[in-house]
């Protein structure tokens, strides 16, 4: 028998669903009540069960927990895990980015802001600061978006262990080719219509999310701040994919696990309204890497709602994965044939800031 997870971190808590057939769900919670659960990983590498929580309270401030025993029981970090070293003169604000390594079974990536890429090699119990990206000389005109200065996309390539793509609001996207000791902006062909100089420029552009083809691993989407976007040169040159769309902002792309260039989004109206067109939740999906789109909007409702950019995913289902999407009323919907249907999954939570989701035997 399988059972499918569905961690909901939430601004208040951590949610889990869990299912043996996707259509009824167990709901428990809240683990870590009143504090922003920003980022999740289920770890099954090497024989773990293990979830991984990046959280912050607003009155013990930024912390990480994990459980063996995919959340059942709960072990804190020493110290929180992640500390910036004395000379950066820098504190942590926020972790919102937990990647396992395709690599190495006990290495995780982690996002954080400020802008900081962080690897651990015990599997997420510390991190060391990854110099070669802090020491960058752009960073100092990195800038913030609404929610902060972040890094908020780690995408090792699972092909190459030394190729890394990250990206950060705002800053935009940076690769590095030699293990993370040198690192090189990969915005050409994204547009920054806010830069008041250089509409075009070499860094500063506001991504907000990037996927990876699972066929092609060279091949990219990005949901940009106006603009959606595909890179066949595994991120350093980009072309816009948002012919067909009802509006060319959101917030989340997500890649289909297995199945080559398809990938869904979740458009949302731009210039500070941020809710869905006609007020109807929906997603698009492509399943030809963004030539052509179309919308799937069953089940889901007429509202004025928003989704945030960790708050979609898929699961681990060998045979059709799961797609899940929460927003910011609390609701998180759930399909099972790609889209075509969604169900409430969860309904009456805080503001749904990531959703991760698992499926073991």
């Amino acid at each position: 028998m399988t059972e499918t997870i569905v961690g909901i971190g939430t601004r208040k808590g951590l949610w889990l669903a869990r299912s043996t057939d996707r259509v009824s769900w167990q709901l428990e919670g809240p683990h870590f009540l009143m504090s922003e659960v920003l980022s999740l990983l289920f770890d099954t590498r090497a024989g773990r069960n293990r979830l991984l929580v990046g959280f912050r309270s607003s009155h013990w401030g930024p912390s990480l927990q994990h459980s063996d025993d995919l959340g059942r029981t709960w072990v804190e970090h020493p110290e929180g895990s992640i500390r910036f070293p004395e000379d950066t003169d820098t504190a942590l604000k926020a972790t919102w980015q937990l990647v396992a390594d395709p690599h190495d079974d006990q290495v995780v990536w982690a996002g954080t802001e400020p802008q900081g890429l962080w690897r651990s090699e015990d599997a997420g119990e510390t991190f060391t600061l990854n110099r070669g990206l802090w020491d960058h000389p752009h960073r100092p005109e990195w800038g913030e978006g609404a929610g902060g200065g972040a890094i908020h996309t780690v995408l090792p390539s699972p092909v190459d262990r030394q190729s890394m793509l990250v990206a950060m609001s705002t800053g935009g996207v940076y690769n590095t080719r030699d293990g993370g000791t040198s690192w090189n902006p990969g915005n050409k062909g994204i547009h920054a219509y806010f830069m008041p100089h250089d509409e075009w420029p070499e860094f500063g552009q506001c991504v907000h999310k990037v996927a990876r083809d699972p066929e092609v691993p060279s091949r990219l989407y990005c949901q940009n701040h106006r603009g959606v976007y595909r890179s066949e040169d595994d991120g350093v040159t980009w072309q816009s994919i948002e012919e067909g769309l009802p509006t060319n902002f959101g917030m989340t792309v997500v890649a289909h696990p297995r199945r080559g260039e398809t990938l869904w989004l979740v458009p949302i109206t731009s210039d500070y309204q941020h809710v869905p067109p006609d007020a109807q939740l929906q997603v698009q999906r492509s399943d030809d890497g963004g030539r052509t789109w179309r919308t799937q909007a069953n089940g889901l409702p007429h509202t004025w709602t928003n989704v945030l950019r960790d708050a979609a995913c898929t699961d681990g289902d060998p045979d059709e994965p799961g797609l899940y999407v929460g927003t910011r009323n609390g609701e998180v919907y759930a399909s099972t044939d790609g889209g075509e249907s969604f169900s409430l999954l969860a309904t009456q939570l805080p503001d749904v800031y990531c959703v991760r989701a698992l499926t073991v035997a």
